[in-house]
Protein backbone atom coordinates (compact mmCIF):
# COMPACT_ATOMS: atom_id res chain seq x y z
CA UNK A 1 0.00 0.00 0.00
CA UNK A 2 1.46 3.13 -1.42
CA UNK A 3 -0.78 5.32 0.56
CA UNK A 4 -3.33 5.18 3.29
CA UNK A 5 -4.69 8.68 2.95
CA UNK A 6 -3.88 11.52 0.55
CA UNK A 7 -1.92 14.56 1.08
CA UNK A 8 -5.43 17.00 1.21
CA UNK A 9 -7.63 14.42 3.67
CA UNK A 10 -5.98 14.65 7.52
CA UNK A 11 -7.16 17.03 10.41
CA UNK A 12 -6.65 17.33 14.01
CA UNK A 13 -9.41 14.52 14.00
CA UNK A 14 -6.85 12.00 13.10
CA UNK A 15 -3.92 12.86 15.71
CA UNK A 16 -2.48 9.64 16.84
CA UNK A 17 -3.01 7.90 14.16
CA UNK A 18 -0.21 5.90 11.84
CA UNK A 19 -0.40 6.99 8.00
CA UNK A 20 0.91 6.04 5.37
CA UNK A 21 1.69 9.08 2.68
CA UNK A 22 3.52 9.57 -0.72
CA UNK A 23 3.52 12.59 -3.33
CA UNK A 24 6.14 14.75 -4.44
CA UNK A 25 8.39 17.02 -2.12
CA UNK A 26 7.18 20.51 -2.68
CA UNK A 27 10.14 22.09 -0.54
CA UNK A 28 12.30 21.17 2.74
CA UNK A 29 13.54 23.25 5.58
CA UNK A 30 16.56 22.05 7.18
CA UNK A 31 17.35 23.72 11.20
CA UNK A 32 20.07 21.40 11.93
CA UNK A 33 17.93 19.31 15.03
CA UNK A 34 14.78 19.12 12.91
CA UNK A 35 13.92 19.28 9.03
CA UNK A 36 10.14 19.81 7.98
CA UNK A 37 9.09 18.79 4.36
CA UNK A 38 5.75 19.57 2.55
CA UNK A 39 4.59 16.57 0.67
CA UNK A 40 2.47 17.41 -2.10
CA UNK A 41 -0.31 15.67 -4.23
CA UNK A 42 -3.15 16.57 -6.80
CA UNK A 43 -4.97 16.52 -2.88
CA UNK A 44 -3.12 19.00 -1.24
CA UNK A 45 -0.17 19.40 0.88
CA UNK A 46 0.85 17.96 4.41
CA UNK A 47 3.43 18.72 6.29
CA UNK A 48 6.44 16.16 7.40
CA UNK A 49 8.72 16.74 10.48
CA UNK A 50 12.14 14.61 10.97
CA UNK A 51 13.22 15.55 14.67
CA UNK A 52 16.30 14.26 16.28
CA UNK A 53 15.19 13.64 19.57
CA UNK A 54 12.28 11.26 17.89
CA UNK A 55 13.48 10.41 14.30
CA UNK A 56 16.71 7.71 14.08
CA UNK A 57 19.75 9.60 12.75
CA UNK A 58 20.16 6.95 9.36
CA UNK A 59 16.36 8.65 8.56
CA UNK A 60 17.38 12.19 9.52
CA UNK A 61 19.95 11.85 7.26
CA UNK A 62 18.16 10.09 4.39
CA UNK A 63 15.66 13.28 4.38
CA UNK A 64 18.87 15.96 4.43
CA UNK A 65 19.15 14.18 0.60
CA UNK A 66 15.75 15.15 -0.34
CA UNK A 67 15.48 17.44 -3.01
CA UNK A 68 12.63 19.29 -5.07
CA UNK A 69 9.88 17.28 -6.84
CA UNK A 70 11.18 13.50 -5.36
CA UNK A 71 8.71 10.96 -5.13
CA UNK A 72 8.40 9.90 -1.73
CA UNK A 73 6.73 7.17 0.41
CA UNK A 74 6.49 7.89 4.17
CA UNK A 75 5.17 6.46 7.87
CA UNK A 76 4.94 8.04 10.64
CA UNK A 77 2.41 9.54 13.11
CA UNK A 78 -0.10 12.25 12.96
CA UNK A 79 0.80 14.94 15.41
CA UNK A 80 -0.14 18.59 16.63
CA UNK A 81 1.29 21.25 14.56
CA UNK A 82 3.19 23.63 16.63
CA UNK A 83 3.35 26.48 14.55
CA UNK A 84 -0.22 26.15 12.76
CA UNK A 85 -1.11 27.55 9.15
CA UNK A 86 -4.24 29.00 8.89
CA UNK A 87 -4.00 28.82 5.10
CA UNK A 88 -3.81 25.00 4.42
CA UNK A 89 -6.55 22.86 5.23
CA UNK A 90 -3.97 20.20 6.92
CA UNK A 91 -2.41 23.33 8.80
CA UNK A 92 -2.98 21.96 12.19
CA UNK A 93 -1.00 18.48 12.24
CA UNK A 94 2.05 17.11 10.60
CA UNK A 95 3.64 13.47 10.22
CA UNK A 96 6.10 12.29 12.29
CA UNK A 97 7.87 10.30 10.09
CA UNK A 98 9.12 6.97 11.14
CA UNK A 99 10.21 5.68 7.64
CA UNK A 100 11.28 7.29 4.50
CA UNK A 101 11.45 5.44 1.10
CA UNK A 102 12.69 7.47 -2.19
CA UNK A 103 10.70 6.11 -4.96
CA UNK A 104 11.65 8.55 -7.51
CA UNK A 105 14.69 10.65 -7.44
CA UNK A 106 13.88 14.15 -9.89
CA UNK A 107 16.49 16.25 -11.38
CA UNK A 108 15.77 20.50 -10.78
CA UNK A 109 12.60 21.29 -12.54
CA UNK A 110 13.31 23.92 -15.02
CA UNK A 111 10.43 26.41 -13.32
CA UNK A 112 9.35 26.37 -9.52
CA UNK A 113 6.07 24.04 -9.36
CA UNK A 114 4.66 27.09 -7.71
CA UNK A 115 1.19 29.11 -7.91
CA UNK A 116 3.34 31.86 -8.39
CA UNK A 117 6.18 30.27 -11.01
CA UNK A 118 9.41 31.67 -12.80
CA UNK A 119 8.89 29.87 -15.82
CA UNK A 120 7.62 31.92 -19.14
CA UNK A 121 4.87 30.07 -21.01
CA UNK A 122 7.21 28.77 -23.56
CA UNK A 123 9.56 26.57 -20.97
CA UNK A 124 6.12 25.27 -19.62
CA UNK A 125 4.69 24.34 -22.41
CA UNK A 126 7.67 22.34 -23.03
CA UNK A 127 7.40 20.61 -19.53
CA UNK A 128 4.03 20.76 -19.45
CA UNK A 129 3.72 17.38 -17.54
CA UNK A 130 5.49 19.61 -14.99
CA UNK A 131 2.89 22.58 -15.36
CA UNK A 132 -0.16 20.42 -14.87
CA UNK A 133 1.03 19.96 -10.59
CA UNK A 134 1.10 23.29 -10.52
CA UNK A 135 -2.45 24.51 -8.70
CA UNK A 136 -3.51 27.15 -11.29
CA UNK A 137 -3.63 24.44 -14.05
CA UNK A 138 -4.79 21.13 -11.96
CA UNK A 139 -7.28 22.77 -10.62
CA UNK A 140 -8.49 24.23 -14.14
CA UNK A 141 -8.45 20.79 -15.13
CA UNK A 142 -10.33 19.62 -12.59
CA UNK A 143 -13.27 22.25 -12.91
CA UNK A 144 -13.22 21.07 -16.64
CA UNK A 145 -14.17 17.83 -15.69
CA UNK A 146 -16.60 19.09 -13.33
CA UNK A 147 -18.45 21.22 -16.26
CA UNK A 148 -18.26 17.99 -18.20
CA UNK A 149 -20.28 15.98 -15.87
CA UNK A 150 -22.83 18.48 -15.40
CA UNK A 151 -23.29 18.67 -19.04
CA UNK A 152 -23.78 14.77 -19.48
CA UNK A 153 -26.11 15.06 -16.09
CA UNK A 154 -28.39 17.56 -17.50
CA UNK A 155 -28.52 16.15 -21.22
CA UNK A 156 -28.97 12.48 -19.86
CA UNK A 157 -31.66 14.13 -17.83
CA UNK A 158 -33.45 15.53 -20.79
CA UNK A 159 -33.30 12.07 -22.70
CA UNK A 160 -30.24 12.96 -24.92
CA UNK A 161 -28.66 9.65 -25.68
CA UNK A 162 -24.56 10.04 -25.75
CA UNK A 163 -23.29 8.30 -29.20
CA UNK A 164 -19.64 8.49 -30.75
CA UNK A 165 -18.82 9.18 -34.13
CA UNK A 166 -15.74 8.55 -36.10
CA UNK A 167 -13.14 10.47 -36.13
CA UNK A 168 -11.78 9.24 -39.99
CA UNK A 169 -14.45 10.55 -42.30
CA UNK A 170 -14.79 12.04 -45.63
CA UNK A 171 -13.48 15.31 -46.92
CA UNK A 172 -15.65 18.01 -46.89
CA UNK A 173 -15.94 21.19 -47.67
CA UNK A 174 -16.85 23.16 -44.34
CA UNK A 175 -15.37 26.35 -44.47
CA UNK A 176 -12.07 25.61 -42.59
CA UNK A 177 -9.20 23.34 -43.82
CA UNK A 178 -9.31 19.85 -43.38
CA UNK A 179 -6.59 17.94 -41.71
CA UNK A 180 -5.95 14.69 -43.84
CA UNK A 181 -5.18 11.13 -43.45
CA UNK A 182 -3.33 9.38 -46.21
CA UNK A 183 -4.77 5.67 -46.28
CA UNK A 184 -2.00 3.01 -46.63
CA UNK A 185 -4.74 0.65 -47.43
CA UNK A 186 -6.25 2.57 -50.34
CA UNK A 187 -3.24 4.05 -52.23
CA UNK A 188 -3.66 7.64 -52.94
CA UNK A 189 -6.83 8.37 -50.74
CA UNK A 190 -7.23 10.00 -47.60
CA UNK A 191 -9.68 10.01 -44.70
CA UNK A 192 -9.95 14.00 -43.22
CA UNK A 193 -10.46 14.30 -39.35
CA UNK A 194 -13.63 16.00 -38.69
CA UNK A 195 -14.49 19.65 -38.16
CA UNK A 196 -17.66 18.64 -36.74
CA UNK A 197 -19.55 15.67 -36.57
CA UNK A 198 -22.55 17.53 -38.54
CA UNK A 199 -23.38 14.76 -41.05
CA UNK A 200 -23.66 12.14 -39.10
CA UNK A 201 -25.85 14.08 -36.42
CA UNK A 202 -27.82 14.45 -38.78
CA UNK A 203 -27.81 10.98 -39.75
CA UNK A 204 -28.22 9.55 -36.89
CA UNK A 205 -31.41 12.08 -36.58
CA UNK A 206 -32.47 10.23 -40.01
CA UNK A 207 -32.07 6.96 -38.02
CA UNK A 208 -34.54 7.60 -35.49
CA UNK A 209 -32.39 8.33 -31.89
CA UNK A 210 -34.41 11.94 -31.54
CA UNK A 211 -32.07 13.31 -29.04
CA UNK A 212 -28.11 12.95 -29.76
CA UNK A 213 -25.60 14.84 -27.55
CA UNK A 214 -21.36 14.13 -27.71
CA UNK A 215 -18.34 15.55 -25.89
CA UNK A 216 -16.26 15.41 -29.13
CA UNK A 217 -12.88 16.42 -30.64
CA UNK A 218 -13.19 18.46 -33.72
CA UNK A 219 -10.38 19.85 -35.81
CA UNK A 220 -9.07 22.66 -38.45
CA UNK A 221 -6.58 23.83 -40.41
CA UNK A 222 -6.42 27.28 -39.52
CA UNK A 223 -4.72 29.84 -37.74
CA UNK A 224 -4.32 30.12 -34.03
CA UNK A 225 -4.70 32.52 -31.31
CA UNK A 226 -5.12 32.54 -27.76
CA UNK A 227 -8.46 31.16 -27.51
CA UNK A 228 -8.29 28.78 -30.78
CA UNK A 229 -6.32 25.37 -30.79
CA UNK A 230 -6.21 22.94 -34.09
CA UNK A 231 -8.01 20.53 -31.96
CA UNK A 232 -10.75 21.72 -29.23
CA UNK A 233 -13.91 19.91 -28.15
CA UNK A 234 -17.34 20.79 -28.96
CA UNK A 235 -20.63 19.61 -26.64
CA UNK A 236 -22.25 18.32 -29.86
CA UNK A 237 -26.25 18.01 -30.01
CA UNK A 238 -29.41 17.26 -31.59
CA UNK A 239 -32.91 17.02 -31.78
CA UNK A 240 -35.81 15.83 -33.54
CA UNK A 241 -39.34 17.25 -34.22
CA UNK A 242 -37.87 20.75 -32.87
CA UNK A 243 -38.61 24.35 -33.79
CA UNK A 244 -36.03 26.91 -32.96
CA UNK A 245 -37.88 28.17 -29.58
CA UNK A 246 -37.73 24.50 -28.96
CA UNK A 247 -33.78 24.33 -28.48
CA UNK A 248 -33.19 27.79 -27.07
CA UNK A 249 -35.05 26.48 -24.33
CA UNK A 250 -33.24 23.47 -23.93
CA UNK A 251 -30.19 24.99 -24.16
CA UNK A 252 -31.28 28.25 -21.89
CA UNK A 253 -31.74 25.50 -19.50
CA UNK A 254 -28.42 23.70 -19.94
CA UNK A 255 -26.39 27.18 -19.25
CA UNK A 256 -29.00 27.99 -16.14
CA UNK A 257 -27.92 24.69 -14.88
CA UNK A 258 -24.28 25.32 -15.31
CA UNK A 259 -24.10 28.95 -14.22
CA UNK A 260 -26.01 27.80 -10.84
CA UNK A 261 -24.06 24.76 -10.33
CA UNK A 262 -20.26 25.59 -11.17
CA UNK A 263 -20.66 29.15 -10.66
CA UNK A 264 -23.33 29.59 -7.87
CA UNK A 265 -24.54 31.84 -10.14
CA UNK A 266 -29.07 32.32 -11.26
CA UNK A 267 -29.14 34.23 -14.82
CA UNK A 268 -33.12 34.49 -15.53
CA UNK A 269 -33.10 36.20 -18.92
CA UNK A 270 -31.81 35.20 -22.16
CA UNK A 271 -32.36 38.67 -24.22
CA UNK A 272 -32.78 38.04 -27.88
CA UNK A 273 -30.71 40.31 -30.79
CA UNK A 274 -31.12 39.91 -34.01
CA UNK A 275 -27.79 39.70 -35.78
CA UNK A 276 -28.23 43.31 -37.67
CA UNK A 277 -28.70 44.69 -34.06
CA UNK A 278 -26.07 43.17 -32.97
CA UNK A 279 -23.45 44.50 -36.33
CA UNK A 280 -25.20 48.02 -35.77
CA UNK A 281 -25.32 48.64 -32.01
CA UNK A 282 -22.26 46.71 -31.47
CA UNK A 283 -20.20 45.71 -34.42
CA UNK A 284 -19.73 42.24 -33.84
CA UNK A 285 -22.14 39.36 -33.73
CA UNK A 286 -21.10 38.33 -30.12
CA UNK A 287 -21.98 41.18 -28.53
CA UNK A 288 -20.67 41.93 -24.73
CA UNK A 289 -23.92 43.17 -22.61
CA UNK A 290 -22.45 43.61 -19.29
CA UNK A 291 -22.09 47.39 -20.01
CA UNK A 292 -23.55 49.76 -22.62
CA UNK A 293 -20.88 52.32 -24.61
CA UNK A 294 -23.66 51.09 -28.09
CA UNK A 295 -22.96 52.74 -31.60
CA UNK A 296 -24.28 56.15 -32.21
CA UNK A 297 -24.18 56.15 -35.77
CA UNK A 298 -23.75 59.69 -36.83
CA UNK A 299 -24.18 60.40 -40.71
CA UNK A 300 -27.13 62.23 -40.74
CA UNK A 301 -25.66 65.14 -38.12
CA UNK A 302 -21.99 64.60 -38.96
CA UNK A 303 -21.63 64.52 -42.66
CA UNK A 304 -22.64 67.36 -45.11
CA UNK A 305 -20.30 69.32 -43.69
CA UNK A 306 -17.14 70.95 -44.87
CA UNK A 307 -14.84 68.02 -43.12
CA UNK A 308 -14.36 64.98 -46.21
CA UNK A 309 -13.48 62.52 -43.92
CA UNK A 310 -17.01 62.21 -42.68
CA UNK A 311 -18.31 63.07 -45.99
CA UNK A 312 -16.75 60.78 -47.87
CA UNK A 313 -16.93 58.07 -45.75
CA UNK A 314 -19.73 55.16 -45.91
CA UNK A 315 -20.39 55.03 -42.30
CA UNK A 316 -19.27 58.14 -39.49
CA UNK A 317 -19.94 56.21 -36.00
CA UNK A 318 -19.02 56.67 -32.78
CA UNK A 319 -19.41 55.71 -28.67
CA UNK A 320 -19.51 57.40 -25.47
CA UNK A 321 -16.96 56.17 -22.95
CA UNK A 322 -18.31 57.13 -19.35
CA UNK A 323 -16.17 59.37 -17.56
CA UNK A 324 -14.14 59.74 -20.11
CA UNK A 325 -13.89 63.83 -20.43
CA UNK A 326 -11.11 63.30 -17.24
CA UNK A 327 -8.57 61.68 -19.91
CA UNK A 328 -5.86 63.99 -20.49
CA UNK A 329 -4.44 64.59 -24.14
CA UNK A 330 -1.82 62.50 -23.97
CA UNK A 331 -4.46 59.54 -22.94
CA UNK A 332 -6.36 60.36 -25.75
CA UNK A 333 -3.61 60.76 -28.15
CA UNK A 334 -2.67 57.26 -27.07
CA UNK A 335 -6.43 55.72 -27.78
CA UNK A 336 -5.45 57.05 -31.43
CA UNK A 337 -2.14 55.18 -31.50
CA UNK A 338 -4.09 52.07 -30.65
CA UNK A 339 -6.80 51.79 -33.19
CA UNK A 340 -3.99 52.82 -35.87
CA UNK A 341 -2.45 49.59 -34.63
CA UNK A 342 -2.68 46.75 -37.37
CA UNK A 343 -4.65 44.77 -35.53
CA UNK A 344 -7.56 47.25 -35.65
CA UNK A 345 -6.89 49.47 -39.18
CA UNK A 346 -8.25 52.60 -38.70
CA UNK A 347 -6.98 55.92 -40.18
CA UNK A 348 -7.23 57.88 -36.96
CA UNK A 349 -9.81 58.79 -34.73
CA UNK A 350 -12.06 61.60 -33.93
CA UNK A 351 -13.02 62.99 -30.26
CA UNK A 352 -15.61 65.17 -28.45
CA UNK A 353 -15.55 66.46 -25.05
CA UNK A 354 -19.07 66.25 -22.98
CA UNK A 355 -18.14 68.93 -20.49
CA UNK A 356 -19.55 69.20 -16.88
CA UNK A 357 -21.08 72.89 -17.99
CA UNK A 358 -22.67 70.91 -20.99
CA UNK A 359 -20.80 72.88 -23.73
CA UNK A 360 -18.12 70.40 -25.76
CA UNK A 361 -14.59 70.55 -26.72
CA UNK A 362 -13.70 68.49 -30.20
CA UNK A 363 -10.50 67.67 -31.84
CA UNK A 364 -12.66 68.91 -35.06
CA UNK A 365 -14.32 72.34 -33.50
CA UNK A 366 -13.03 74.29 -37.00
CA UNK A 367 -15.91 72.26 -38.77
CA UNK A 368 -18.63 71.68 -36.18
CA UNK A 369 -20.41 74.05 -33.63
CA UNK A 370 -21.59 73.54 -30.17
CA UNK A 371 -25.26 72.52 -31.54
CA UNK A 372 -23.80 69.77 -33.99
CA UNK A 373 -21.38 68.39 -31.29
CA UNK A 374 -24.68 68.52 -29.16
CA UNK A 375 -26.39 66.16 -31.63
CA UNK A 376 -23.59 63.83 -31.22
CA UNK A 377 -23.90 63.61 -28.10
CA UNK A 378 -28.14 62.52 -28.11
CA UNK A 379 -26.94 60.07 -30.83
CA UNK A 380 -24.41 58.24 -28.32
CA UNK A 381 -26.18 58.83 -25.31
CA UNK A 382 -23.18 60.60 -24.13
CA UNK A 383 -23.48 62.51 -20.52
CA UNK A 384 -21.65 65.43 -19.27
CA UNK A 385 -18.17 64.17 -18.18
CA UNK A 386 -18.09 61.41 -21.04
CA UNK A 387 -15.60 61.22 -24.29
CA UNK A 388 -17.17 60.64 -27.53
CA UNK A 389 -15.39 58.88 -30.16
CA UNK A 390 -15.90 58.44 -33.62
CA UNK A 391 -14.54 56.41 -36.31
CA UNK A 392 -15.45 56.13 -39.96
CA UNK A 393 -14.56 54.47 -43.41
CA UNK A 394 -16.15 51.21 -44.62
CA UNK A 395 -18.98 49.79 -42.63
CA UNK A 396 -17.53 46.92 -41.87
CA UNK A 397 -14.42 47.88 -41.52
CA UNK A 398 -15.33 50.47 -39.46
CA UNK A 399 -17.80 48.72 -37.19
CA UNK A 400 -14.79 45.97 -36.65
CA UNK A 401 -12.73 48.92 -35.56
CA UNK A 402 -15.27 50.59 -33.32
CA UNK A 403 -15.77 47.30 -31.84
CA UNK A 404 -12.08 46.61 -30.57
CA UNK A 405 -12.28 50.05 -29.21
CA UNK A 406 -15.38 49.66 -26.93
CA UNK A 407 -13.91 46.25 -25.99
CA UNK A 408 -10.44 47.73 -25.30
CA UNK A 409 -12.11 50.77 -23.44
CA UNK A 410 -14.42 48.26 -21.63
CA UNK A 411 -11.22 46.52 -20.11
CA UNK A 412 -9.12 49.79 -19.08
CA UNK A 413 -12.74 50.97 -17.25
CA UNK A 414 -13.23 47.71 -15.39
CA UNK A 415 -16.18 46.88 -17.02
CA UNK A 416 -15.77 42.97 -17.72
CA UNK A 417 -16.14 41.65 -14.69
CA UNK A 418 -15.54 37.97 -14.96
CA UNK A 419 -17.68 37.20 -11.68
CA UNK A 420 -20.91 38.94 -13.81
CA UNK A 421 -22.71 36.61 -16.22
CA UNK A 422 -24.90 38.33 -19.37
CA UNK A 423 -25.87 35.45 -21.85
CA UNK A 424 -27.39 36.52 -25.28
CA UNK A 425 -29.20 34.53 -28.17
CA UNK A 426 -27.74 36.20 -31.26
CA UNK A 427 -30.90 35.25 -34.33
CA UNK A 428 -31.86 35.44 -37.77
CA UNK A 429 -28.25 35.85 -39.18
CA UNK A 430 -27.43 35.67 -43.13
CA UNK A 431 -27.99 32.39 -44.32
CA UNK A 432 -25.29 33.22 -47.17
CA UNK A 433 -22.10 35.72 -46.98
CA UNK A 434 -21.08 37.42 -50.07
CA UNK A 435 -17.11 36.49 -50.78
CA UNK A 436 -16.25 40.27 -52.34
CA UNK A 437 -13.24 38.52 -53.89
CA UNK A 438 -14.56 35.92 -56.09
CA UNK A 439 -17.92 37.56 -56.20
CA UNK A 440 -19.68 33.95 -54.76
CA UNK A 441 -21.64 33.22 -52.01
CA UNK A 442 -20.53 31.00 -49.07
CA UNK A 443 -22.66 29.44 -46.37
CA UNK A 444 -22.54 32.03 -43.08
CA UNK A 445 -22.67 28.55 -40.66
CA UNK A 446 -22.80 25.24 -42.84
CA UNK A 447 -24.18 24.11 -46.44
CA UNK A 448 -26.97 22.02 -44.01
CA UNK A 449 -28.71 25.59 -42.32
CA UNK A 450 -32.07 25.80 -43.28
CA UNK A 451 -33.34 29.56 -44.34
CA UNK A 452 -36.03 31.37 -42.26
CA UNK A 453 -39.97 29.72 -42.98
CA UNK A 454 -41.44 31.21 -46.06
CA UNK A 455 -37.75 32.80 -47.36
CA UNK A 456 -36.50 30.32 -49.95
CA UNK A 457 -38.09 32.03 -52.43
CA UNK A 458 -35.44 34.86 -52.03
CA UNK A 459 -32.52 33.20 -52.66
CA UNK A 460 -33.95 33.32 -56.91
CA UNK A 461 -34.03 36.86 -56.99
CA UNK A 462 -32.26 38.49 -53.56
CA UNK A 463 -30.26 35.65 -51.77
CA UNK A 464 -28.16 38.15 -49.52
CA UNK A 465 -31.26 38.97 -47.97
CA UNK A 466 -32.20 35.44 -47.13
CA UNK A 467 -32.35 35.10 -43.31
CA UNK A 468 -30.78 31.41 -41.80
CA UNK A 469 -33.10 29.49 -39.02
CA UNK A 470 -29.61 29.70 -36.97
CA UNK A 471 -28.92 31.29 -33.66
CA UNK A 472 -25.60 31.70 -31.56
CA UNK A 473 -25.56 31.80 -27.74
CA UNK A 474 -22.99 34.49 -26.82
CA UNK A 475 -21.36 34.77 -22.86
CA UNK A 476 -19.85 37.72 -21.85
CA UNK A 477 -18.93 38.88 -25.68
CA UNK A 478 -17.68 35.29 -26.47
CA UNK A 479 -19.68 32.80 -28.88
CA UNK A 480 -19.99 29.64 -26.75
CA UNK A 481 -22.62 27.51 -28.79
CA UNK A 482 -24.04 28.05 -32.33
CA UNK A 483 -26.74 26.14 -34.03
CA UNK A 484 -29.26 25.89 -37.18
CA UNK A 485 -32.30 24.72 -38.18
CA UNK A 486 -31.28 22.26 -40.17
CA UNK A 487 -32.54 21.10 -43.94
CA UNK A 488 -33.87 18.01 -44.22
CA UNK A 489 -35.68 17.42 -47.75
CA UNK A 490 -33.44 16.34 -50.81
CA UNK A 491 -34.57 18.78 -52.81
CA UNK A 492 -34.32 21.63 -50.25
CA UNK A 493 -30.90 20.66 -49.98
CA UNK A 494 -29.73 20.49 -53.58
CA UNK A 495 -31.06 23.87 -54.27
CA UNK A 496 -28.94 25.24 -51.47
CA UNK A 497 -26.19 23.34 -53.04
CA UNK A 498 -26.89 24.95 -56.14
CA UNK A 499 -26.65 28.55 -54.89
CA UNK A 500 -23.40 27.82 -52.98
CA UNK A 501 -21.87 26.96 -56.64
CA UNK A 502 -22.04 23.11 -56.55
CA UNK A 503 -22.81 21.49 -59.48
CA UNK A 504 -24.84 18.28 -58.99
CA UNK A 505 -22.19 16.25 -59.60
CA UNK A 506 -19.88 17.43 -57.61
CA UNK A 507 -22.47 17.62 -54.69
CA UNK A 508 -23.15 13.96 -55.62
CA UNK A 509 -19.68 13.34 -54.55
CA UNK A 510 -19.47 15.03 -51.44
CA UNK A 511 -22.82 14.66 -49.74
CA UNK A 512 -24.32 11.81 -51.70
CA UNK A 513 -24.84 10.18 -48.65
CA UNK A 514 -26.89 12.44 -46.82
CA UNK A 515 -28.86 13.44 -49.92
CA UNK A 516 -29.88 9.69 -50.14
CA UNK A 517 -30.43 9.47 -46.53
CA UNK A 518 -33.08 12.58 -47.02
CA UNK A 519 -35.03 9.96 -49.07
CA UNK A 520 -35.67 7.99 -46.01
CA UNK A 521 -38.20 9.79 -43.85
CA UNK A 522 -35.40 12.17 -43.15
CA UNK A 523 -37.58 14.38 -39.81
CA UNK A 524 -37.26 17.70 -39.53
CA UNK A 525 -34.56 18.41 -36.86
CA UNK A 526 -32.09 21.20 -35.31
CA UNK A 527 -29.37 21.59 -33.10
CA UNK A 528 -26.53 23.36 -31.53
CA UNK A 529 -22.76 22.89 -30.90
CA UNK A 530 -21.21 24.22 -27.55
CA UNK A 531 -17.36 25.11 -27.57
CA UNK A 532 -16.68 23.40 -24.33
CA UNK A 533 -13.17 24.56 -24.24
CA UNK A 534 -14.30 28.75 -24.29
CA UNK A 535 -17.49 27.66 -22.07
CA UNK A 536 -14.66 26.37 -19.10
CA UNK A 537 -12.68 29.41 -19.27
CA UNK A 538 -15.51 31.39 -19.05
CA UNK A 539 -17.19 30.32 -16.65
CA UNK A 540 -13.28 29.77 -14.85
CA UNK A 541 -13.60 33.75 -15.04
CA UNK A 542 -10.49 33.58 -18.11
CA UNK A 543 -10.29 34.87 -21.41
CA UNK A 544 -8.27 32.24 -22.90
CA UNK A 545 -8.59 28.42 -23.23
CA UNK A 546 -4.79 27.22 -22.69
CA UNK A 547 -5.00 26.43 -19.17
CA UNK A 548 -7.75 24.69 -19.77
CA UNK A 549 -6.30 21.75 -21.97
CA UNK A 550 -4.15 19.43 -20.49
CA UNK A 551 -2.05 19.27 -23.64
CA UNK A 552 -2.61 22.23 -25.53
CA UNK A 553 -0.91 23.48 -28.86
CA UNK A 554 1.35 26.93 -29.03
CA UNK A 555 0.35 29.75 -31.70
CA UNK A 556 1.84 27.59 -34.20
CA UNK A 557 -0.01 24.91 -33.70
CA UNK A 558 2.94 22.95 -32.53
CA UNK A 559 3.31 20.40 -29.62
CA UNK A 560 6.65 22.01 -28.59
CA UNK A 561 6.51 19.30 -25.50
CA UNK A 562 6.65 15.96 -28.12
CA UNK A 563 7.79 18.14 -30.81
CA UNK A 564 4.95 17.76 -33.23
CA UNK A 565 4.17 18.30 -35.90
CA UNK A 566 7.57 16.20 -36.90
CA UNK A 567 9.06 14.20 -39.99
CA UNK A 568 8.24 10.84 -40.74
CA UNK A 569 11.10 8.32 -42.25
CA UNK A 570 11.60 7.53 -45.97
CA UNK A 571 9.24 4.03 -44.79
CA UNK A 572 6.82 5.28 -43.71
CA UNK A 573 6.60 7.24 -46.68
CA UNK A 574 6.61 4.56 -49.05
CA UNK A 575 3.99 2.82 -46.68
CA UNK A 576 1.56 5.46 -47.35
CA UNK A 577 2.31 5.40 -51.09
CA UNK A 578 3.75 9.25 -50.13
CA UNK A 579 6.35 11.06 -51.87
CA UNK A 580 7.62 15.02 -50.27
CA UNK A 581 8.58 17.58 -53.29
CA UNK A 582 11.38 18.90 -50.78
Amino acid sequence: MYRSHNNGSLRASDINTEVTLSGWVQKSRDKGFMIWVDLRDRYGITQLIFDEDRTSKVIMEHARTLGREFVIQVKGTVIERASKNPNLPTGDIEILVSELTVLNEALLPPFTIEDETDGGEDVRMKYRYLDIRRNPVKNSLIFRHKVAIEVRKYLSNQDFIEVETPYLIKSTPEGARDFVVPSRMNEGQFYALPQSPQTFKQLLMVGGMDKYFQIVKCFRDEDLRADRQPEFTQIDCEMTFVEQEDILSIFEGLTRHLLKEINDVVVDKFPRMLYDDAMRLYGNDKPDIRFGMEFGELNAVAQHKEFNVFNNAELVVGIAVPGGNSYTRKEIDKLIDWVKRPQVGALGMVYSRCNDDGSYKSSVDKFYDQDDLAKWAEVTGAKPGDLICVLSGNVNKVRAQLSALRMELAERLGLRDPKVFAPLWVIDFPLLELDEETGHYHAMHHPFTSPKPGQIELLSTDPGAVKANAYDLVLNGNEIGGGSIRIHDKATQALMFDYLGFTPEEAKAQFGFLMDAFQYGAPPHGGLAFGLDRLVAILGGQETIRDFIAFPKNNSGRDVMIDAPSAIDQEQLKELHLKLDA
